[in-house]
């Protein structure tokens, strides 16, 4: 698995392992899913100001958000990885054979202010929006109801299984 972090410029330091963090959450969701390839994800730290350009010209959203998910593949069902190389040579890093899931950018500040305001550790709330994004990488949405229960009983699952939960995030 390549799991590749950037910081953009302009990024507090903290002390949290991000790259570890997304390391473990990005393999558990993988792990969750049975997803039967190595894969390549690309993880991208920025703040308020980058992730509002990226909404913008990405969304049509002019203000910033806590995440962004870019998902390469489109999946007829969430998690359902029947796929082969031949039919998604582009989906398949030809130097590793990895398949390339998509990119994931988090933007710090927003998820400070979100883990403050939830109660809970910096860490649990990247945990939480790495999942997130990860499982939308698998083609996991949150548009409809019936989705959106699944993919939160996913992500909690998932979170509980890491041991990352609410309340173990209050007594970090």
């Amino acid at each position: 698995m390549t799991f590749c972090v950037e910081r953009d410029p302009g990024i507090k330091e903290c002390d949290l392992d991000i790259e570890g963090l997304f390391d473990l959450c990005a393999r558990k969701a993988l792990q969750y899913t049975g997803c039967p390839f190595e894969c390549e994800v690309d993880l991208t730290v920025t703040t308020d100001s980058e992730i509002r350009q990226l909404n913008r010209q990405f969304r049509d959203i002019d203000e910033p958000t806590d995440v962004l998910s870019f998902p390469l593949l489109e999946f007829e069902e969430p998690g359902r990885f029947d796929i082969s190389e031949e039919d998604h040579m582009d989906c398949f890093d030809p130097e590793s054979d990895e398949l390339m899931l998509g990119s994931i950018v988090i933007n710090l500040d927003r998820a400070e202010q979100q883990a403050l305001s939830f109660g809970h550790s910096l860490k649990r709330e990247m945990a939480f929006l790495i999942i997130h994004s990860m499982l939308h990488l698998q083609g996991f949405d949150h548009m409809e109801d019936n989705d959106r229960i699944v993919m939160e009983k996913a992500q909690e699952e998932i979170l509980d299984d890491l041991g990352i939960t609410r309340e173990a995030a209050l007594e970090e």
